[in-house]
């Protein structure tokens, strides 16, 4: 199933408005809790903001794929790395876009060449790795570590593991949509930003 493109800021406000308020995949918070706390992990670090934008947005494949909070448990893979990464194509470029493209991936490269990592997992993200593919052999480590964009990935990743923190405070999506309009490479700008 092909899924529309994101051609404006307006339309990613309205998917975290409608879609956002959802449960994250076996979590304790919502999906918009979950995209702005790993923002905010990625802006404490000083990442660029093409970086701090990935992280918001890492997960916007689920938004568009409709993912309910049980998809996982139920066995079903979104491929939301992909759908989200490809949607935000319109807008975003590859240093944005391909360390979403690649999150998951990361997941299971750090499972593969990090001890203890993946010890650290919550249940949920346990459970969604082995729908993704489980830990990579050693062949695939090496081919996703010489990818390009593998270590803003791997960052990416350790963002979206620490941003299940149920009540954690945040700044407002309107302050990552602002960062989102300074790095964006086409489309519609929304005014209020």
């Amino acid at each position: 199933m092909k899924h529309p493109a994101i051609t404006c800021l307006d339309e990613l406000e309205a998917l975290f408005a409608g879609a956002g308020g959802q449960l994250y995949g076996g979590e304790a918070i919502s999906q918009l809790e979950h995209a702005l706390q790993a923002a905010l992990a990625a802006e404490s670090e000083g990442a660029t903001p093409e970086l701090i934008v990935a992280a918001l947005l890492h997960d916007v494949g689920h938004l568009i794929t409709g993912q309910g909070d049980d998809d996982v448990e139920n066995g079903s893979n979104d491929h939301h790395e992909a759908i989200g990464a490809v949607a935000l194509a319109a807008l975003f470029s590859e240093d944005v876009c391909q360390p979403i493209a690649l999150h998951v991936a990361a997941k299971r490269f750090l499972c593969a060449t990090e001890p203890g990592y993946i010890k650290r997992l919550s249940p949920a993200s346990l459970a969604s790795l082995k729908l993704q593919g489980g830990i990579m052999d050693s062949l695939e480590a090496a081919r996703f570590a010489a990818r390009r964009h593998a270590a803003d990935a791997v960052r990416l990743r350790r963002w979206d593991e620490v941003a299940k923190v149920p009540g954690l405070a945040t700044p407002p999506l309107a302050h990552y949509l602002g960062i989102a309009q300074r790095v964006m490479v086409r489309g519609s700008l929304h005014a209020a930003f």
